[in-house]
């Protein structure tokens, strides 16, 4: 039954329970900043691919590394502990929005007017 109440604002939370909370919450915020970044690392690189594939007139996909790719973290999600289904998914949305950059960088490259950074 949903109530209004969170483990946030609960009054009779054992401060011992409501510490330990916080601090892995803390631990959470922390991996969550690590992801954002090391995301924002490899989306600039796969826009230097972008460029690269443009300028030589490459096709924004390329099937046979993305499955190796997708076979690759399920292998690692697998020994890592994490669901490779979710894994999967992660890594083809990421490729799908990586094929999506490429896609209108080599528009812009065609156009030629400067690709924007996203």
């Amino acid at each position: 039954m949903w109530s209004p109440m969170t483990t946030s604002n609960t009054p009779d939370v054992d401060p011992a329970v409501r510490e330990e909370l916080s601090r892995l919450r803390d631990s959470i915020d922390n991996i969550d900043a690590a992801v954002i970044h090391m995301l924002a690392e490899r989306f600039k690189c796969t826009q230097q691919v972008g460029h690269l594939k443009a300028r030589h007139q490459l096709p924004p996909a390329d099937p046979g590394r993305e499955a190796r790719q997708i076979e690759r973290l399920r292998s690692l999600a697998e020994n890592a502990k994490l669901d490779p289904a979710f894994a999967e998914k992660f890594l083809n949305f990421i490729i799908a929005e990586v094929i999506r950059h490429h896609e209108r960088i080599a528009e812009d490259t065609i156009n030629g007017s400067t690709p924007l950074a996203n």
